[in-house]
């Protein structure tokens, strides 16, 4: 392919979503730019579930692999940088990266991600992905039948015990302050031997990421083999707020049922538009985001 910066479509963000959109676009034989700067959320995950075909696989692996299949289709290119900025042009869109370099295209897909903010809480980090975890779909079937904790407060506390109790009956919810259940909440609670501490923690103790004992500001300790976390996020690229695109209540980028922004020819995939955090609706939601811009080139051509 022709070495220009020129394309019709660039995709913004690499991994599952972007490359996903990419492979439905190369197919349709459209010149497709992936920018991409090599940190997907998951990277310290060791397994991806819940995928049909790629069940236990390291995520790395499904992303290497993907790379691999996408870049044989010859109109398709990828260039590992960080985009940092985006205009709206005349006859579409330029997009500047970390390096200085300028990019146009026609569309462009967002396929960004989330960032998750965590707090602060020695060892948290380390664990993230590994045994501090996320999504019961993704994770849970992995941690059943272990003393579990869920470090949420309120609705979404309840909403993860409701899902995590079907895994594992020894659950202790963690809410970091004084907790803010309804009564009717609470006596749910408790019918289920839910127990709920308010004591803010200080440490996670934890061995290469796994997760050994939960300690309180008062020096109590407890432990545990898993922890559910339900961490507030941003965007994890500032460019589509910049263009215009929507947000919802939540954070998430504005998407109609064709992954369409609330901006004309601008479209998003993956964590960056759904709540459903899980490699197999980022894939989804990637293929239909690479239609449905193919579905606009032609219309606006043929």
């Amino acid at each position: 392919m022709k070495n220009d910066k020129n394309f019709e479509v660039i995709i913004i963000g690499g991994s599952y979503a972007g490359l996903s959109a990419a492979m439905a676009l190369g197919r349709s034989l459209r010149r497709v730019l992936i920018i991409d700067s090599g940190l997907p959320c998951n990277r310290q995950t060791p397994h991806s579930h819940n995928f049909i075909t790629h069940d236990g696989e390291k995520p790395v692996v499904i992303a290497e692999k993907a790379k691999e299949q996408v870049l044989n289709y010859p109109t398709v290119r990828f260039h590992n940088g960080l985009a940092v900025s985006g205009v709206k042009t005349h006859d579409g869109f330029e997009i500047s990266t970390e390096n200085g370099e300028l990019f146009s295209a026609k569309k462009l897909i967002f396929a960004t991600g989330i960032e998750d903010i965590m707090p602060g809480i020695q060892g948290f980090s380390e664990c993230w992905g590994i045994s501090v975890i996320h999504c019961p779909y993704c994770h849970g079937y992995e941690f059943k039948s272990k003393k579990t904790a869920i470090m949420a407060n309120g609705e979404r506390a309840l909403h993860l015990a409701s899902l995590v109790h079907n895994l594992s009956n020894d659950l202790t919810i963690l809410t970091i302050g004084e907790a803010n259940f309804s009564g009717e909440q609470a006596a749910k609670l408790d019918k289920h031997g839910i127990t709920v501490i308010e004591e803010p923690i200080s440490e996670i103790q934890h061995q290469d990421g796994w997760l050994k004992k939960v300690i309180f500001d008062n020096k109590k300790e407890m432990g545990f083999e898993a922890l559910y976390a339900a961490l507030p996020f941003k965007q994890h690229s500032s460019i589509p707020v910049a263009l215009g695109c929507e947000l919802t209540d939540h954070g998430h980028i504005v998407i109609d049922a064709f992954q369409k922004t609330t901006v004309a020819g601008v479209f998003a995939c993956g964590d960056n538009a759904s709540m459903m955090r899980a490699v197999s609706n980022a894939v989804a939601t990637g293929n239909l985001a690479g239609a449905m811009a193919n579905k606009e080139l032609v219309e606006e051509s043929f």
